[in-house]
């Protein structure tokens, strides 16, 4: 029997991959937020009143991208088992190759040009769309790879103040953590070059691809049982 691969610490590396592209988006494109939509629709509620000096452009042309992101991803894997599969290395690994291709457009045309920041943003919203909707297949409970809301609800909730259920606490702890600090890692990365810290994000997801792929496979295929000799009769 298949044994279900768990990719708990895989969707954790991801986390700090968004914290990566998130601090990206808002610091050199804009205040774009390429995976966390509720950042965008908020900037978009606010800048809508006129006055605020707010971006428009970058904000919509992500919501826009990581829509498409998400809904090409969730058209591939509709029939697809709730496991990783061939479609979600495929998918992630489009994800680590739309953000290489990025940071190398971050290089070569920079960030001078509103045009060239929207495009930037877009990409990696497109990017960010498709992994979090493989994260949502996956279904790695507490562990978006996107969004933190409902982790820190959950924390809070299930808390000694709160509940008292104590559950999941390592779990929800680490990915906030790990999105905090994949932001500590972008901002100071953007200090050197914003197409560095892009890079570092698609290493992150290009690994974490290679690896599910790799377990997926150990789990398809298990090491054959060792046969056992016959046993040799006794003489009488």
């Amino acid at each position: 029997m298949r044994q279900r691969v768990t990719p708990l610490g895989l969707m954790l590396a991801l986390t700090f991959a968004t914290g990566v592209v998130d601090a990206v988006g808002y610091l050199s494109l804009d205040k774009v937020f390429a995976g966390n939509m509720t950042g965008n629709v908020v900037i978009l509620g606010m800048a809508a009143t006129g006055g605020t000096g707010l971006p428009v452009l970058g904000p919509v042309v992500a919501l826009v991208f990581f829509l498409v992101g998400a809904a090409v991803a969730g058209r591939m894997l509709r029939a697809a088992a709730p496991d990783w599969s061939r479609r979600c290395t495929v998918l992630l690994g489009g994800v680590g190759l739309v953000l290489a291709a990025t940071a190398l457009g971050l290089a070569v045309v920079g960030v001078a040009a509103p045009a060239a920041r929207a495009s930037m943003a877009s990409s990696l919203a497109l990017a960010m769309g498709v992994q979090a909707a493989t994260a949502r297949h996956l279904g790695v409970k507490d562990v978006t790879t996107v969004v933190v809301t409902s982790t820190l609800t959950g924390l809070a909730a299930d808390s000694r103040l709160g509940a008292a259920r104590g559950q999941a606490v390592v779990r929800r702890g680490a990915a906030v953590t790990l999105i905090a600090i994949g932001a500590v890692t972008g901002a100071a990365l953007c200090q050197v070059h914003e197409g560095l810290a892009v890079a570092a994000a698609a290493l992150v997801v290009l690994a974490v691809t290679g690896l599910g792929h790799v377990s997926a496979r150990s789990a398809d295929h298990p090491a054959a049982a060792v046969p056992t000799s016959p046993m040799t009769p006794i003489s009488p």
